[in-house]
Order: C-alpha cells, then sequence, then structure tokens
C-alpha cells in the first residue's frame, strides 16, 4: 500500500507554474495526475496536469513512448521514481524550468482524450445507501438482499461505450413496459439518470489463476478518476430480471480526463469499519492494513445546468455532496482482491466503477433515482423547472477532491455530460 506521505506531498511545495499555485486549485504541484491529450501533431501524448497547464511527458523527456498502458504497468517503485522526477522538475527554482517550460501546453486549448486503452471494464455496488435506498423502492419490507454485506456485488460492463468528459451523451432506446401494459414497446428512454461513481484503475495484472491478496491488492492500483455511468431506469426495470442490466447501461459512460495517483491520495486515506452489528468481510477481504487507512475521503458532488438554465446565464446548480468514507461499503483494495479470487486475470487499463456512491443524508444521494424518490418528489430548480429524470439538454456534471489539515487539496477535476435527443 502507499500508506506514506514523502516530500512529493510537502504542503510548503510551490512550483513554477504559477496557476498550480492558486488555493483551491485542482491540479498542484502535490497532486500530478496523468492523462492523454491530441497533440498539434494530431498524435496522442501522455500528460501530467500541473495549475492550467498540461506538462508532454515526451516533449519534456520522461517518456520514451506515449502508451499510458505501458505507463501504468510499470512497478509502483517505477512509478513512484517518475512521480518524484516530475515534482522535483516542476518545484520553484528547478533547473528544469527552462528546459521543459517550452513542453507545457494550455490545458484550455487542449483535447482530451480516455486517459488509456479499456480492455475491460466492471461495475461494482459498494454503497450500501445507495443498495438500500433503490431496494426499498422494489422491496419495502426486504430492500438489501442477504448477499450484499457478504460479497462485493458487481456485473461486466461495455468499454466501448466510455467516453471522456464533455461527450454529448444520445438519449437511448430500449425496450421498456409500464405496469399496467399487456406488453413492452420500443421507445426512447424516458427515465434517463445518472449515476455518481469513482472509477480504480488497475495498473500492473496478474496471471490468470493467480488471486491477487488483501496484502498485495493496491499494488495493482494505479489511481482514481470521476466516473459516471449513465442508466436508462425504466429500460434497466424490465431488463434486469434474471441477470441484470444491459442496454440500460451500456449506451454511454463518461470519465473525467485525468487519473489521480494512488500516490497522489496518500495524505488522504481513511480507516475502514463496519458499523455495529454487520458482518465482518471473510478473511480474503481483510486485513489489518485495510482496516487501518484501506479508506479514502473524497469529497464528491453532483451539477446540473439546463438548457434554459444555460440561456439564462444561470449557473449549475448542485444537487448533492457526499464524502466515499460516508458512501463505500468496500475498499478499491477488497474489489481487487475479490475480482480476482476465483483467477480471473486482470490487465493495465482495466476499468472498475464504484458502483453510485450515495451517503446517509437525503442530500447525498448519487443519482435521481433516490433524490426525486423515482418520481414522487421532483427537485426543483432556478428557473421554476422541475426534474425527476434527466431531460434533453440538461449538462450533468461530476466533480469531486480530496482535503484535510496539514495537506494541500488536490481535485480530480470533472466528469460532465450534456444529454441530446
Amino acid at each position: 500500500m502507499t500508506l506514506h506521505t514523502d516530500a512529493t506531498h510537502d504542503p510548503a511545495l510551490r512550483s513554477w507554474v504559477d496557476s498550480a499555485n492558486v488555493a483551491g486549485c485542482d491540479f498542484p504541484i502535490q497532486n500530478l495526475p496523468f492523462g492523454r491529450f491530441r497533440a498539434a501533431d494530431g498524435g496522442a501524448r501522455i500528460g501530467v496536469a500541473i495549475g492550467d497547464q498540461i506538462l508532454d511527458l515526451r516533449a519534456a523527456g520522461l517518456a520514451g513512448s506515449d502508451d499510458m498502458n505501458a505507463l501504468m504497468a510499470m512497478p509502483p517503485a517505477q512509478r513512484r521514481a517518475l512521480r518524484e522526477r516530475i515534482s522535483q522538475g516542476l518545484a520553484a527554482g528547478s533547473a528544469q524550468q527552462a528546459a521543459w517550460a517550452p513542453a507545457l501546453v494550455a490545458r484550455a486549448q487542449a483535447e482530451m482524450l480516455l486517459p488509456c486503452r479499456i480492455g475491460d471494464y466492471t461495475d461494482f455496488y459498494t454503497s450500501v445507501h445507495h443498495a438500500t435506498n433503490v431496494g426499498r423502492q422494489f422491496r419495502p419490507d426486504n430492500p438489501l438482499l442477504p448477499n450484499y454485506k457478504w460479497v462485493p456485488i458487481g456485473y461486466h460492463g461495455r468499454a466501448s461505450s466510455i467516453g471522456v468528459s464533455g461527450a454529448r451523451v444520445k438519449r437511448p432506446m430500449g425496450q421498456r413496459k409500464a405496469p399496467d401494459a399487456a406488453a413492452p414497446v420500443l421507445a426512447p428512454c424516458e427515465r434517463l439518470d445518472y449515476e455518481l461513481e469513482l472509477g480504480w484503475f488497475i495498473g500492473q495484472g496478474n496471471a490468470q489463476g493467480a488471486p491477487i491478496a488483501m496484502g498485495e491488492a493496491e499494488q495493482h492500483l494505479f489511481g482514481v478518476a470521476l466516473f459516471n455511468d449513465w442508466s436508462a431506469r425504466d429500460i434497466q426495470g424490465w431488463e434486469y430480471q434474471p441477470l441484470g442490466p444491459f442496454l440500460s447501461k451500456n449506451f454511454a459512460s463518461t470519465l473525467s480526463p485525468w487519473v489521480v495517483t494512488m500516490e497522489a491520495l496518500a495524505p488522504f486515506r481513511a480507516p475502514f469499519a463496519r458499523p455495529e452489528g454487520d458482518p465482518q468481510p471473510l478473511p480474503y477481504l481483510d486485513s489489518a492494513e485495510n482496516r487501518a487507512h484501506g479508506a479514502f475521503s473524497i469529497t464528491l458532488e453532483v451539477l446540473l445546468q439546463t438548457a434554459r438554465m444555460r440561456a439564462e446565464g444561470i449557473a449549475p446548480v448542485v444537487l448533492s455532496r457526499t464524502d466515499t468514507t460516508r458512501a463505500a461499503y468496500w475498499t478499491p483494495a477488497q474489489l481487487v482482491a475479490h475480482h480476482t479470487v476465483n483467477g480471473c486475470n486482470l490487465q493495465s487499463g482495466d476499468l472498475f466503477g464504484s458502483g453510485t456512491l450515495s451517503g446517509p443524508g437525503e442530500t447525498e444521494a448519487g443519482s435521481l433515482l433516490e433524490l426525486a424518490a423515482a418520481g414522487q418528489r421532483p427537485v426543483p430548480l432556478p428557473t421554476g423547472e422541475r426534474r425527476s429524470f434527466l431531460e434533453d439538454g440538461d449538462t450533468l456534471t461530476l466533480r469531486g477532491w480530496c482535503e484535510r489539515a496539514g495537506a494541500v487539496r488536490i481535485g480530480l477535476g470533472e466528469a460532465s455530460g450534456t444529454v441530446v435527443g
């Protein structure tokens, strides 16, 4: 586990990139997230976000190739060494400033790409509050299924339809059936929703048939991004039995372009503990290190701006906000250990969706399905509009950040998408 902070986390550290020193900046020198962008020659390059700039790693002589998956697959010690080198080169007073300054690209002018090649994508269900809220709508007397507190629930999603922040999201078609209808119809989704999630990326993979133990699980994680798993609730309600989501989920998912590394998250670790009375994880999902600091404190929020709000110059409104320590019932290490306990082989760039991260409070829900109580309590907006589900022209944005006393705040950026008909 990347448990300890080092010189790259020093709160006194400043960069010669002035915008990285602005209070509240998502990408100070203590962060240094990785992403891919399209360079002037049209090729995809690996970059590191610093303030409002991107450091082109190849132009700075820090990368011999533009293969992000290869970088992610490096042993953790090599990744830490690269982080230290980038931090030293971007630090105020660095001898690298003159050589690296021409390697900077303005983020506002860059076309961001998916962070890496995503070969496989698994979506989990790590928020007990979301599972209970949704279950209560369908099973009021027994909202939480009996396996939930014993096994990290997940399903295999569709990697090909994952896009980067800023995308237009086409309203999907599918079968849906009204409760009083004799037969389903093929029609556009009318109950389009978002899901507030995190996306955890695999760094080094494992051989097929070789499970990853809890003590080694985090060595196989590269970092985290924001993730919106758009959901067609009316299609989902008709198709999900007996094998779970299909067309209701595979039409679109949206990632933020920057991956915040496990090393950058070190100052924001938190203890992992189950509520009193809940069963403790089985031994293969348990370790002293995971209990002591296997969780991460990441603040997440959801913002909505309708087409009318944009036209009237009204800023996006916050729909909900929560913290992962309040929302997640399973840690990232547990997801890795469970995913591989049967011998499944992971590969560099594989993505684990956390599932909708809802906290216990009414304003901490990670979906409109919960916030609007399946349409029973529409959410009021400043224009007088109301939302039970998303409408065409709505822009939905996820944001995330980490902050605590004694550490510099770091951000995850944002994952944004606009619904089109």
